[in-house]
Formats: C-alpha cells, structure tokens, sequence
C-alpha cells in the first residue's frame, strides 16, 4: 500500500502561528531545536520571576519574618513562573510532534481516500488561517490583562496576609514586587495559559471539520472507535498542560494551608474541581466526531445485523436441520469458523464507543492533574500521621 504524501499535513502545527511565534521568529527564538526551545524558557522567567526576586529583595521582602510571606516563601508566586510556566513553553514541541503525526495518520491508514485529499488539505490551510490571525491573540492579551486592572488582590486566598505583594496590610497598596506581579508577570502567564486554551479550540475545530469530510471508517475496527481511536492520542499529548495548570493550583492550596489556617479537607473540592474540569476539557474536544460515531455504529448494526441472520439462518439449516450431507462434519469446517468470526465482529459493533478515549487515556489525564497535588497532602499531614501510614503500609 502506498502511503499519501501531503506536505501540508507533514509541516502542520498547532503552536506554530500568531503574533507572539512570528515575535519569536524575529528575534530568532522560535524553533523546537532544544536550545531555542531552552532559550525561550530562560527569557520568560527573566521576565516574570527575575524581577519579582530582585524588587522583593530590594524592599527587603524576600527573606526573614518580617513579613508572613516572603517572596521565598511564596509557593504560588516560585511555582507558577519556575515550574508552571517553562512546562507551557517546553510542551510546544511535544504536542506539535504528536499532533502532526496525528494529522498524518488519516493518510496512512486510508481514512481519507486519495482523491480527497485536496480536501483535506484545504481543511489544514483553513485551520492554519486561523491560526496565524492576529486577532484572537489580541483578544487573549486583553483577557489576561483585565483581571489587573479590576482585582484588588492579587493572589487568591491570601486575603489580610502580610506579604511581598503589599507594602502593608493597612494600606493595601502594592509594593514594587507586587506592582510587577500584577501588571506583567500574571498577566504574561495568564496570556500563555489562555493562548493553550486557543490551541485546544484549534485542534478541536480541525477535528470538527475533517468529521464532516467522507472517511473510510469501519465499525469492526477493534480500537473500538470505527479506526479513529488514535484521536485521543492527541489530546493525551495536552496532560502536560494540565500537570502545569494543577500545579498552580496545588501551590494555591499549600499557600492556604501554610499560612491561613486552612485545612486539606476544607481544600479537597478545589483540588477536586480542577482535575474535573481538566478532564473535560481535554475529552469534550472529542464530541465534535460523536455524530459521526454514532452514524457509523447505527449503520453498521443494520447491515452486519442482517448479514449475520442470513449466516445463522444457513447455518441451522445446514448443521441443525441436517439439510447437510451425511458424510459433512461440522469439526474443522469453515462453517463453524466462519460463524464465530461473524458473531465477533458483531460484538465489537455493539461495545463500539462512540467517544474515541479509552480508560488509560483517561487515567493518563487524571493522574496529570492529580500528581501536583501529592506535595500538598504531605504539606497538611502531621509528620506522626506520615509514619504511621507509611509503617502501615510497609506492614
């Protein structure tokens, strides 16, 4: 079989558009060569973490007790710009890999038949359109920069706390770290999370159009996806994204937990609530071939169905009613095969899904969310109760 070649589909990419890449390639940043990739990292914490560590140190907020919340201290502040954002940034290359092999995937298994492909590729150069807008950028610098301008507090949770972000409780103002914090490095990461986000809808809208393509899909395929199970494979390739995402979250909860009295139990739902939504997020873009699914799953019972009645039909006439010849016997022939390979197929029709994820995608994803959290649990648990466990489990 000869594969289809498309050098639209070998050079897609998702990440790859937009004013901030075309920035990037000016400056000659953009690449998914390591030390691009490396470099790129560097230059977002020397924009965001640098200066917050040197205007806390320079106010003589970064260290010590004079405060209840030295910049040092500060778990959300070190873990959204020194282990949050890289992994938003080194995830680039990752995830454009998985994908472009993703797209490549409709060619080499004949899922999009060769005279469609110029379909197909005017699918991509509309997705690729889309993507190198200016517009949807904006948008997102816009969102990510409004809660500056309208939330008091900074931080989440950290409501008449001193910290590096004030320069007092009473006054509320911001300090010069807090000053940075809010009007540039939150927004930065917020405008780089928001900008992922984008990416999903991109893929998702991709996903969207090329279900409305004619596709050779086959409801025996045993990924019991009708041959698109390898779609999940892309969005898999976003738990990076959602590991980044919950550790924000968990450093939310350790900040809370540290120092203002709040509890692991009182913090559960949070933590909860956002490997929900994570997870949803992440399977939802896969609905948009669910009609599709369906429509295939629905034929395929009818017409297998009714192949299979006529061959049990013949099949109880010959072996059941002896309509056969005396000297036939049914050990070693091609009948009883022929009926069990029927009743299978049948089988796999009928447990197809009609969402292309399987549980250890799912797992995969929940884990991703759920690891971030690990450290917070042992935060809030008494060193006593720790050893207990451990000695239990040992035990």
């Amino acid at each position: 079989m000869v594969e289809t070649k498309s050098s639209l589909a070998e050079n897609f990419s998702v990440t790859r558009g937009g004013p901030l890449h075309r920035l990037l390639v000016r400056l000659s940043y953009a690449g998914d060569e390591r030390q691009l990739v490396v470099g790129r990292t560097l230059l977002a914490v020397l924009i965001t973490w640098l200066p917050l560590f040197v205007l806390s140190v320079v106010d003589r907020q970064a260290f010590g007790q004079q405060i209840t919340i030295p910049f040092i201290r500060d778990f959300a502040a070190n873990v959204r710009f020194l282990i949050a954002l890289p992994i938003l940034i080194m995830a680039e290359s990752g995830i454009n890999r998985r994908w472009r092999i993703l797209v490549m995937e409709f060619f080499r298994s004949k899922l999009v038949a060769d005279a469609d492909v110029p379909l197909f590729e005017a699918l991509l150069e509309k997705t690729n359109r889309l993507r190198d807008r200016a517009l949807p950028e904006i948008l997102l610098m816009v969102v990510a920069f409004l809660p500056s301008l309208f939330v008091i507090k900074t931080e989440l949770l950290m409501s008449g706390i001193s910290s590096w972000h004030v320069t007092g409780i009473e006054s509320g103002e911001l300090s010069r770290a807090g000053w940075w914090f809010n009007y540039v490095s939150a927004p930065f990461f917020r405008f780089l999370l928001l900008r992922w986000v984008w990416r999903l809808c991109l893929a998702t809208f991709l996903l969207w159009l090329i279900s409305r393509m004619r596709l050779y899909l086959v409801a025996t395929h045993t990924d019991m996806a009708a041959g698109l199970g390898f779609l999940s494979q892309g969005q898999k390739a976003f738990s990076p994204i959602v590991f980044a995402g919950g550790t924000v979250v968990a450093a939310q909860v350790a900040n809370a937990i540290a120092y203002h009295g709040a509890t692991l139990s009182s913090m559960t739902y949070p933590m909860i609530a956002y490997g929900v939504i994570a997870i949803i997020l992440l399977v939802a873009p896969l609905l948009v071939v669910t009609p599709l699914l369906v429509k295939v799953k629905r034929k395929a019972l009818l017409e297998y169905g009714a192949l299979v009645t006529t061959h049990n039909q013949q099949f109880d006439q010959r072996w059941i009613q002896k309509e056969q010849s005396p000297d036939e016997v049914i050990l070693g022939h091609p009948d009883a095969s022929s009926l069990t390979d029927l009743g299978s197929s049948f089988t796999v029709i009928r447990q197809m899904g009609i969402i292309p994820i399987d549980k250890q995608d799912l797992v995969i994803l929940a884990l991703a969310a759920a690891l971030p959290m690990v450290p917070v649990v042992f935060l809030a648990t008494p060193v006593d109760e720790l050893v207990r466990l451990v000695l239990k489990m040992l035990g």
